[in-house]
């Protein structure tokens, strides 16, 4: 999938260094080091949604996940395979859209969503919905992290109801977290952490 260096996400990752944006920590999400760390997820096939410069990838796959991420910028991903590459992980990366996976069918056991839903566009967060169950194994998890309405009103910006009234028809949601995350550029903002699990069949 082809991008432009002047527009979008694409133009942000080249026009500004890492340290220059805020959800760039330059270490893994916690929520995600915890689940690893306390064995609710176990490695198998992963998919790293939106996986940006490369942070959670590198750290699920130095922990033995089978690790496939995507982003929507081209120079994301060059900067993830330099990090791939200094820590001697394989890591499938790919240049594509969040919307339309281009995977087979329950190809994942555990897919990590870090920001990549609330920008979805509303129109089309059915179909990004319906995008990760499919590619979901059946009884496999889903760790979505997502604005808060307590940052504001804001398209993107959710409630505890309206993140259940959106996944609750294909997911079974184990536990929703309401957390405040101090970000690189020192701004405190609010996040729902959900970990959900695609019925079995």
């Amino acid at each position: 999938m082809s991008t432009s260096h002047d527009t979008g996400w694409d133009g942000i990752y080249h026009r500004y260094p890492l340290r220059r944006l805020p959800w760039e920590l330059g270490r893994p999400r916690e929520v995600l080091v915890d689940i690893v760390e306390s064995k609710r997820v176990t490695p198998g096939e992963t998919l790293d949604l939106c996986c940006g410069a490369g942070t959670n990838p590198v750290y699920l796959a130095e922990n033995g996940f089978g690790v496939t991420a995507l982003d929507i910028s081209d120079r994301a991903v060059e900067l993830a395979i330099e990090k791939a590459n200094l820590s001697s992980v394989d890591i499938d990366f790919l240049i594509g859209d969040f919307v339309s996976l281009p995977f087979k069918n329950e190809e994942f056991g555990f897919v990590f969503d870090f920001g990549c839903f609330h920008h979805v566009e509303p129109g089309n967060r059915a179909a990004f919905i319906d995008g990760v169950s499919r590619v979901l194994e059946s009884g496999g998890a889903y760790l979505m992290v997502c604005f808060s309405n307590k940052n504001g009103h804001a398209m993107n910006h959710f409630s505890k109801e309206k993140i259940v009234e959106l996944f609750g028809d294909r997911f079974e949601i184990g536990w929703m977290n309401h957390i405040s995350s101090v970000e690189g550029d020192s701004i405190t903002r609010y996040f729902y952490e959900v970990l959900m699990k695609k019925p079995e069949t």
